[in-house]
């Protein structure tokens, strides 16, 4: 997953429903059944980050009060499991995924309880920004571990077991004083416990936050957490600049991201007439995939002028040229686009 995933719920967990944990004990006991973990679909993920995010309150400067943080420890429960190195065979960016939650990094799931509900969040984390955990040590049997995690934003103290892959104990999170100065005087609040806590998991930094600046973004806390999630980079902003998309908002270069559109896609589909289009056009091009294959291979079958939204209603329904040339074989020798979709949808071509 990119980045993290916050999400709350009411209920346990599968996980923390096979570990019995004790939090005023160092012991864990693993039950034998082994979970089942599925994959997940990275747009859907992605857009629940974005919701989430909406959940979080408080904002920088300028937004209103900010809240003076807590010196008492946060505490939570975490789990973990170690990655098997299998390739994902169903995702582009498999390469990109093999070295960023591949045999370098391991699965990280901290839950807080509020009341009845449960805030969790999830991150691939890599094993060397951890002091005092190894993937051999995660592989093998430890009744009784702790290890560190050590950021500008704070710091996360682990304390539990590992079991043949699998971890579970419970945490102790402390802010750094340090870093809400830092951001004091870059002219922001303060943050609350909760927001120092998810940007040390997720490894908010003052670099990052003077890069968007820099960059001329007039942030909110939100846009901070969207643009380490998604790697809204002072680079990634200038290729989009590059490519004629200039002064995007937050969740412009968001989806630009989510959706990868890139100089190499704008570019190519550019070179086949579609200058100058607006990102939701190229989103949508995305996500029906329509392809400059796919662009060619309908202008080759007879349609040269089709737009965006003909060329999605063709995807959609599966008109593609082999359907075209079956109709054409047939003896139909018109060219309303529109009238081929009505055709493949009553199957008119056999």
């Amino acid at each position: 997953m990119r980045g993290g995933v916050f999400k709350s719920r009411n209920n346990k967990t599968k996980l923390q429903r096979e570990v019995f944990m004790q939090s005023s004990k160092p012991e864990f006991t693993f039950k034998p059944r082994q979970p089942q973990f599925k994959a997940k679909i990275i747009l859907l993920a992605s857009l629940f980050v974005l919701f989430s995010l909406a959940a979080i309150p408080a904002r920088f400067a300028g937004e209103g009060n900010g809240t003076v943080i807590a010196q008492t420890a946060l505490t939570g429960q975490w789990t973990a499991k170690v990655y098997d190195g299998a390739p994902k065979k169903d995702r582009e960016d498999n390469q990109e995924w093999n070295q960023t939650n591949g045999r370098d990094s391991i699965q990280i799931n901290l839950t807080r309880r509020t009341g009845k509900s449960e805030n969790n969040f999830g991150s691939s984390i890599p094993y060397a920004d951890f002091e005092g955990l190894t993937r051999d040590a995660a592989l093998g049997t430890n009744p009784n571990i702790i290890f560190h995690l050590t950021r500008e934003a704070g710091k996360i103290d682990f304390q539990g077991a590992f079991q043949d892959g699998r971890g579970a104990g419970n945490f102790t999170f402390t802010p750094n004083q340090t870093f809400v100065s830092a951001l004091r005087s870059r002219g922001f609040a303060e943050m609350t416990e909760e927001q120092m806590f998810a940007a040390t998991t997720l490894n908010v930094t003052t670099k990052a936050v003077d890069d968007l600046r820099n960059a001329g973004f007039k942030l909110t806390f939100d846009d901070v957490f969207k643009a380490v999630i998604f790697k809204i980079t002072p680079e990634f902003i200038a290729e989009m600049n590059s490519i004629g998309f200039k002064n995007l908002g937050m969740e412009d270069l968001v989806k630009a991201r989510i959706f990868k559109i890139t100089p190499e896609f704008s570019r190519e589909v550019a070179s086949l007439g579609f200058r100058d289009q607006p990102m939701e056009s190229l989103v949508k091009m995305r996500i029906f995939k329509i392809t400059p294959d796919f662009i060619r291979e309908t202008r080759g079958a007879g349609f040269e002028n089709l737009g965006i939204e003909e060329l999605v209603k063709f995807k959609i329904f599966n008109v593609d040229a082999d359907f075209i040339q079956r109709v054409r074989a047939n003896g139909y020798t018109g060219s309303d686009p529109e009238e081929f979709v009505r055709l493949k949808i009553h199957g008119l071509d056999k």
